[in-house]
């Protein structure tokens, strides 16, 4: 007569030997990927479980997909530690997670003072199987009309508050840099036409004032 099997039980917490380190649920980590040339998993401990005796830990894991391992492939606003909250769940050996890191939201990552190698963000969740990304729609900017990448480097309109790359407005990396103030090439224009019929002007201003008057 064959054994039953012994049930298994959930764990609270987890040491990883080979880095000693403990993990719980919630927290991210990096898993051991089966090709050494690729980069580590990202996922993210739903559950811990391990058999009667403690051994033989498991974890339930809720994958990130990195922006090349989804159905579009990375694009140029995607920033090089982004990743996507998947619809992919997974059971994986608590022995292939090789460390703990940290998956900031978007707000989070761009007040970073420094970006070890350790942090990731995510301002999307994936349906793995249609490709499908939430929130379908984000802000964008410049003349390019592109969302943000925080890996680029962008300067801000003093007036209209919006942000451009410094290729899009024919300038490079070193001048933008330098800049003490920016107008963008509308907001040039505007100030240039004001400046040339102050009259309108003053009958501009005033329409706003009425319509803020008038919420």
């Amino acid at each position: 007569m064959a054994k039953a099997k012994a049930p298994r039980r959930t764990l609270d917490s987890y040491t990883v030997k080979p880095i000693n380190k403990i993990v719980k649920p919630g927290d991210c980590v990096l898993l051991r990927p089966s090709d050494p040339s690729t980069p580590s998993y990202v996922a993210k401990i739903e559950r811990i479980e391990s058999d009667g005796r403690g051994a033989n830990a498991r974890v339930h894991v809720r994958w990130y997909y990195r922006p090349e391992e989804s159905i579009g492939g990375r694009r140029q606003f995607h920033g090089s530690k982004e990743v996507f909250l998947s619809d992919h769940y997974d059971i994986q050996s608590a022995d292939t997670i090789e460390g703990k890191c940290t998956v900031h939201s978007f707000k989070s990552y761009t007040k970073l003072d420094a970006v070890g190698n350790d942090d990731f963000f995510c301002r999307f969740e994936y349906n793995s199987s249609t490709g499908a990304f939430i929130p379908d729609r984000v802000a964008v900017y410049c003349k390019c009309e592109m969302p943000y990448n925080p890996d680029d480097l962008m300067v801000q309109c003093e007036i209209c508050s919006d942000w451009f790359h410094p290729a899009c407005i024919e300038m490079s990396a070193e001048e933008a840099k330098r800049l003490d103030h920016f107008f963008c090439e509308n907001c040039s224009s505007e100030s240039q036409k004001k400046l040339q019929n102050p009259h309108n002007t003053r009958q501009s201003d005033a329409k706003v004032e009425t319509k803020r008057r008038r919420r």
